[in-house]
């Protein structure tokens, strides 16, 4: 792999497999899968047996409420990690059909600006109408855009080796301003809930239009954190292009992930930074980065290299229009799911006692499932 060069065309010493890794397609919709609509089926299920659910499971479907980390916090960090896993392999197919540097820089503008309003439409209050609903920067399709548009700049003019270098300094950089700059009347270092650097930066740039998150989630300045856990994914996808074995490629992912959950817990543990996704800490971005590596080391060996494939088959689906139904699902006004599954189940789940709840949620779990189905058989992908 040439790690001084800029990533300006295919070939040289990275392999370039024509066919699709599954393995990415699956983790993107096993990621979808827990957002519309899996978390609840799953707890509903357990909780038919055993309610309430256990209280350590029950934990882990829930967000933490500052410092600490759940599996549900993972969602979004891998949301960002698999969107970055997709790029080498998307920018070199791009770069084999001659496209110039002009025309990826105009679709990754336009990619960028699509998703950003697409985040303020499903979480931002877009289609309220209503300045005074309105929230410019509040989703994690926005992040994404932000991730993403910094990182293709990044792949598009800096060699691997550049890549973790600029990673690195993004992330001591974030750390150095999170401890040490005072900004918005916040003291240095402060980590609260309401005082901190990444909230001041906030506050000062999106004013009345902040966050209406309590305790708020940050934005601006963590996209410096939101751009590592593309690049993150970017170097996954690398991994899985090189001319490593496959076998070798599963061992440097696992390697990967240990190193990053490593390096995250010895941040929090004493380099004074605590695991805080809310603000996206450097310390949270590894600890996040390091599952996702070990996620995808996990899918590429079992779907890729072992060839067990039919148990992913209905994460690929999910995975392969994995932004329509996240937007469908996140977009309230317009998820008609809930309602269609009570429609159609609700008679027979009266009749199910503990088990009715279940019925409801997994039938509408199943019916966008089938959606996504036909339009996979159809190659219907929605894409940007």
């Amino acid at each position: 792999m040439n790690l001084s060069a800029p990533y300006t065309k295919p070939g040289g010493s990275v392999a370039q497999p024509r066919e699709r890794i599954i393995a990415i397609d699956a983790l993107r919709g096993f990621d979808m899968f827990w957002i519309a609509g899996g978390r609840e089926v799953l707890l509903i299920a357990v909780a038919a047996f055993k309610d309430p659910a256990p209280p350590w499971l029950a934990h882990q479907f829930e967000h933490s409420e500052w410092i600490g980390f759940t599996a549900w916090d993972l969602i979004m960090p891998l949301f960002l990690f698999v969107v970055g896993a997709a790029m080498p392999f998307a920018f070199a197919r791009r770069l084999e059909e001659r496209q110039s540097k002009g025309q990826l820089y105009a679709k990754i503008i336009r990619r960028t600006l699509i998703l950003f309003v697409l985040g303020m439409a499903v979480q931002g209050h877009l289609l309220d109408f209503n300045l005074a609903t309105l929230h410019i920067f509040a989703n994690t399709l926005q992040a994404i855009a932000v991730g993403y548009f910094i990182t293709a700049i990044v792949i598009l003019n800096l060699g691997v080796a550049g890549q973790l270098a600029f990673a690195a300094l993004m992330l001591v950089a974030y750390w150095l301003i999170l401890r040490f700059v005072p900004l918005g009347g916040f003291p240095a270092g402060a980590l609260e809930e309401h005082a901190n650097a990444a909230l001041a930066v906030d506050q000062f740039v999106l004013g009345r239009f902040i966050d209406g998150t309590n305790p708020p989630y940050t934005w601006v300045l963590s996209g410096m954190t939101f751009t590592v856990s593309v690049l993150m994914g970017v170097f996954g996808g690398e991994l899985l292009r090189s001319r490593l074995s496959p076998r070798g490629r599963v061992g440097a992912l696992t390697a990967a992930g240990l190193a990053c959950l490593a390096a995250g817990w010895a941040w929090d543990e004493y380099g004074g930074l605590p695991i805080i996704k809310h603000i996206w800490t450097s310390s949270m971005t590894l600890w996040a980065g390091g599952w996702c590596y070990l996620l995808l080391s996990l899918f590429y060996l079992l779907i890729d290299v072992l060839g067990f494939r039919r148990w992913a088959f209905p994460f690929v689906v999910i995975g392969s229009n994995a932004l329509l139904i996240y937007v469908l699902w996140d977009l309230k006004s317009l998820n008609p799911f809930p309602m269609m599954s009570k429609a159609l189940s609700g008679g027979l789940a009266a009749h199910c006692g503990s088990a009715g709840p279940f019925l409801l949620a997994f039938t509408a779990v199943a019916l966008w499932w089938m959606i996504l189905y036909y339009l996979y058989r159809q190659k219907v992908f929605l894409r940007i």
